[in-house]
């Protein structure tokens, strides 16, 4: 006669069965396919042994279609919190080998535990999605549960940073949440997201197209900006995400964490004095300015592959983390369109929700003309970007390198719209338009009756030049604040930044302003 199991025993048991999520055979064919498991991801994501796993005896509860006989230990995602750097995050992983990782009344009720204990200790949220979506066997209480994380996510916006990890599939209702975060990692060959699959696509529309080309890494990367990065594979977006988290805040209310670096403050660069070309038409490459300023290695590309006429990313000036927004002259010179805006505007807004000063590095001949751009909102899209600029309040330092023309003048960090410095660099060109373009319209009728009208052109774009065409009239005015040798621009901005810290900038009372989206 056995003996009746003793209590510890059954508590190992059963802690053992929800290890083994799926079981070994589809633990297998997720490695098959160059995935890690939902507990792997979180030892790569998290500091060695830091994990502490809660609901790891939930099961779900449902009875229809022989669910109950179909009752595994965790539901189909692995929930708690850990350390990253020695911070603490709150985190889920949904696990592919448990019903596919599919999404039940109880699996977002795990979800939506993590979700309130982050928000109530005010520490970030990760969220490791691969799932196959809704589980369908429980019919509306599953689209229930994705209602309840859809307003967790909203009410976390802004509050604490929500971090998305896109590891296999996610589709239907399960990309809103990962949209409503502030960053998206996909993974290049094994992640997709999309509303309709390729079944649904071809039914409706007769076109024949897979997961990869509907909403793949590379789709979500380049063209539609969903995503915020993208990693080889798994091991390396947990990384990435490591490596993201280190230059947020905890929460709203808090600074982002501070690095010493041996980088010094006072350092001058004289590479920057003649970085940029002397011929406003020739291009250069913005990164090589920021590479220049910003402490060394630091700066974080975000969306790197989306509107590359715009980089933004994080960096660290002595040590200090950043926002830096610049115009990229070496794509479409550096003009505005509407995915630049667009791009632009999300990322300010999410520095001044988590207290992260605004570095902006200008270069920009005007938005982008053409029909396609107005018919598509130019006007509305460059308008979110004019907003969240004018809305934040953090610190906002702005350096004119070159050109900085027209409507995107004002909306690049101008001290019309409250930049607490504005500096320009010798060869600025801060203007209503290039002097060639000024001088054919102030000029057209002594340039046409000319005898050599080419000539008088030529002379007139000069004058132009010689009176609107640099950054002394803009200095005269305040609307600069200081005309600077490029070399000192580095231990200006951190001069500056220690300064701003104690920056207060009341603004009207409302319940919330009306961005043109």
């Amino acid at each position: 006669m056995s003996q009746p199991e003793t209590s510890l025993a059954r508590l190992q048991r059963m802690r053992a069965l929800a290890l083994a999520g799926g079981g070994k055979a589809r633990i297998d064919a997720q490695h098959a396919k160059g995935k890690l498991t939902a507990r792997e991801r979180l030892d790569f994501l998290l500091d060695e042994g830091s994990f502490v796993e809660l609901d790891r005896f939930v099961a779900h509860r449902s009875t229809d279609f022989g669910m109950d006989e179909q009752r595994i230990l965790g539901d189909g995602v692995v929930t708690g919190h850990g350390l990253i750097d020695g911070r603490p995050v709150y985190v889920y992983s949904q696990d592919f080998t448990v019903f596919g990782g599919s999404l039940s009344e109880t699996h977002a009720e795990k979800i939506c535990k993590v979700m309130d204990m982050a928000l109530k200790v005010g520490v970030p949220i990760v969220g490791l999605n691969d799932s196959g979506g809704a589980r369908i066997q429980e019919g509306v209480k599953s689209l229930g549960g994705y209602a309840e994380i859809f307003w967790r996510n909203v009410q976390a916006s802004g509050v604490v940073p929500q971090i998305s990890a896109i590891l296999g599939p996610c589709a239907g209702g399960a990309v809103y949440s990962p949209a409503i975060t502030d960053f998206i990692c996909m993974v290049e060959g094994t992640s997709y997201l999309h509303i309709t699959g390729p079944d649904v696509v071809k039914a409706v529309t007769h076109e024949v197209v897979t997961s990869e080309e509907l909403g793949g890494a590379e789709v979500h990367a380049t063209r539609s900006g969903v995503a915020a990065f993208t990693s080889p594979d798994d091991r390396a977006c947990m990384a990435l995400l490591r490596r993201l988290l280190a230059y947020l805040p905890l929460n709203n209310a808090e600074g982002a964490p501070f690095v010493p670096s041996d980088d010094p403050s006072e350092r001058s660069e004289a590479a920057l004095d003649t970085l940029v070309p002397a011929d406003p038409s020739k291009p250069y490459d913005m990164r090589e300015v920021i590479g220049h300023v910003v402490d060394r290695e630091s700066f974080l590309e975000v969306h790197q592959a989306y509107a590359r006429n715009l980089l933004v990313g994080f960096a660290r000036l002595g040590g200090h983390v950043v926002g830096v927004v610049a115009n990229q002259p070496a794509v479409l010179a550096g003009c505005l369109d509407i995915d630049a805006s667009k791009k632009g505007a999300r990322f300010i807004r999410f520095c001044d929700a988590f207290n992260v000063p605004v570095v902006t590095f200008e270069d920009v001949p005007g938005f982008l003309p053409g029909t396609e751009q107005e018919k598509n909102g130019i006007i509305l899209h460059g308008a979110k970007l004019l907003y969240a600029y004018a809305e934040a309040t953090v610190p906002k330092l702005t350096v004119i390198t070159r050109k900085a023309y027209g409507g995107a003048y004002d909306v690049m960090g101008s001290k019309h719209i409250r930049a607490d410095l504005n500096l320009a660099w010798p060869n600025a060109q801060i203007a209503v338009m290039g002097a060639a373009g000024a001088a054919r319209i102030i000029h057209r009728r002594e340039i046409q009756a000319a005898k050599d009208p080419a000539a008088e052109e030529k002379k007139r774009t000069r004058d132009y030049e010689e009176t609107f065409s640099n950054p002394y009239l803009a200095a005269e005015r305040g609307f600069v604040d200081d005309v600077i040798e490029a070399r000192t621009t580095r231990p200006q901005l951190i001069r500056w930044l220690g300064l701003l810290k104690t920056k207060l900038e009341p603004r009207p009372r409302r319940k919330h302003g009306n961005i043109p989206l």
